[in-house]
């Protein structure tokens, strides 16, 4: 095990190795990786575990440096596992670049559905079992995480001495048309609550939004930024600081050139950093097989309740005088067209998205019996989880405790750090 050093804490590589399919654990395996965070004052102490797992699907474990947003209070009681969920960051990644080793789109299809919160809930029990023996372990569980920590649940209490979760109750029964159709009026509340707050970025996003409607745009790197693509910058929306980032993105659009005006490459790649889905294929790839059980297939679910919500039309708002809405958290057919990191896999989210034999994700009777004690913080009119499917869900688990807080956005335990996992712990211990 490698170690290093980083302000008031201790970081080691951990690597695991479990099954690809937890069904067959004598067939293949994979490296899973997970890094260690201790106190640099208590490295040698016997301490509990939390293990973190991060939002998306896709998305490895938040690199952290030192003692940032929630981490410094957790390693004040806790020796932490940051886990690189299958497939992201360190454990076995899966992208355009590495996904044909599995073969075709079929055999890619076929190697994705073992990488849903499933197989990520039998990879922490392996992984519980070695660090821990019988010992159980705190889970902390950021939105999808949360999705994972609520199957953990379901599943294999045994190995949980608490759950904590943060923007991340999924709905027990909601396939992918009721999270979407529950999303788009969210969404559209995110857009017009921007445009009272910088009024000035209606023009701006209008303009930019006719501009690539007339001109054909190819981002450094080769992402095809349409309007369609240019409305999904919404995605920021979800976040504390997002409308914010946003208006600073929509600002420095144009510049004057000898050709007239044309988008500023600071704009180019500010656009192209948030909207690629280089760094994470997999959320694209998998973001509606996350909602899915039983035989309906998901069917590019997101595309289809859109047309249910004209007002997100881009070609109608600018035939028209009124916004252009922004969306958010939502894949559809066309980023794996305008997305180089995505075009390959096209053939193969066709096939998932086509998919009729998803296994269940929850177990309703067992989490109404649960025992473990679980606490979670709900986002009032959260864009990415829909309050009103958490909440059911809160009631649903027995012995969870809520904190709804208007406070914060999705991105809560980040942004409130310390204050917000605290108040995690002292629902859970019963302290408040």
């Amino acid at each position: 095990m490698t170690s290093n050093r980083q302000p008031g804490v201790v970081l080691t590589d951990r690597h695991f190795t479990v099954p690809l399919d937890h069904t067959d654990p004598a067939g293949e395996q994979l490296e899973i990786y997970g890094r260690e965070v201790v106190s640099s004052g208590r490295a040698g102490a016997e301490l509990p575990w939390l293990v973190y797992l991060e939002g998306g699907p896709g998305f490895g474990a938040r690199r952290f440096v030192g003692k940032q947003a929630w981490l410094g209070r957790a390693v004040q009681e806790y020796r932490v596992l940051l886990l690189d969920q299958r497939g992201t960051g360190r454990s076995a990644p899966l992208n355009r670049q590495t996904l044909p080793l599995r073969g075709g789109p079929q055999a890619q299809a076929e190697h994705l559905a073992r990488f849903r919160a499933d197989s990520i809930v039998r990879d922490c029990e392996t992984v519980r079992q070695r660090l821990t023996g019988a010992a159980p372990w705190t889970v902390l569980g950021q939105s999808f995480g949360g999705f994972c920590a609520t199957h953990y649940l379901s599943t294999a209490p045994e190995g949980l001495r608490a759950v904590l979760v943060t923007g991340g109750l999924p709905s027990l029964d909601a396939g992918a048309e009721d999270v979407y159709r529950a999303a788009y009026p969210r969404i559209q509340r995110k857009a017009e609550a921007h445009y009272v707050r910088y009024p000035q970025d209606v023009e701006r996003a209008r303009r930019i939004a006719a501009h690539l409607a007339e001109h054909k745009t190819v981002l450094p790197g080769g992402y095809t930024l349409t309007p369609e693509a240019f409305q999904s910058l919404g995605i920021l929306l979800g976040g504390g600081e997002g409308s914010h980032q946003l208006h600073y993105l929509l600002e420095d659009a144009f510049v004057r050139t000898s050709r007239g005006y044309e988008l500023s490459d600071a704009f180019q790649e500010g656009v192209l950093a948030t909207l690629s889905y280089a760094g994470h294929p997999l959320y694209a790839v998998l973001h509606e097989a996350i909602y899915a059980q039983g035989a309906e297939p998901t069917d590019w679910a997101a595309e289809r309740v859109r047309a249910e919500f004209p007002q997100f039309d881009a070609a109608t708002a600018l035939a028209g005088d009124g916004p252009l809405l922004f969306t958010g958290e939502s894949v559809h057919p066309w980023h794996f067209d305008v997305d180089p990191a995505l075009r390959p896999l096209r053939d193969t989210a066709e096939m998932l998205a086509a998919r009729t034999d998803w296994a269940p994700l929850y177990d309703p009777a067992r989490l109404a019996a649960n025992q473990v004690p679980v606490a979670a913080a709900v986002y009032h009119d959260d864009m990415y989880v829909d309050t009103a499917h958490s909440l059911r869900t809160a009631r649903a688990i027995r012995g969870l405790r809520t904190w709804v807080t208007d406070e914060y956005e999705h991105d809560g335990v980040r942004a409130g750090g310390p204050r917000v996992l605290d108040r995690l712990l002292s629902l859970a211990r019963g302290e408040l």
